[in-house]
């Protein structure tokens, strides 16, 4: 399949370059969404994810990280329903499954995001 997407490190952005925003992980296409956090595609697969505090399951334990995925909230952002395996999370599914690398950005809510690339 080809596509533009990269998996992985990108070459010109060091693991635990710090950006300000959301908007300048997209700028630089480290996670294109400005606001989902899952960056990918149902057909070619993730890409990158943004930890960063919207989920209360999710943990980052740094080499280990339990990842919510996307979607069940209702606008206040409470959990009202169980996820479906569908865009983002289908993305997400593919790359773990096929082995594709992908870069986890951190931050806490507002605050500065850290890249870095996990299996």
């Amino acid at each position: 399949m080809v596509t533009n997407r990269v998996f992985g490190s990108i070459p010109s952005i060091s693991t635990g370059t710090m950006f300000a925003s959301r908007q300048e992980l997209s700028i630089a296409r480290v996670h294109r969404p400005t606001v989902a956090g899952i960056s990918g595609s149902s057909k070619q697969g993730c890409d990158s994810i943004v930890l960063n505090g919207g989920y209360v399951d999710d943990e980052d334990y740094g080499d280990l990280i339990i990842y919510t995925g996307e979607g069940g909230q209702d606008p206040s952002g409470r959990q009202i329903r169980n996820q479906q395996l569908a865009r983002g999370n289908l993305a997400l599914k593919i790359s773990c499954d096929a082995g594709y690398p992908v870069r986890v950005n951190r931050g806490p809510r507002g605050a500065q995001l850290c890249v870095g690339v996990q299996r």
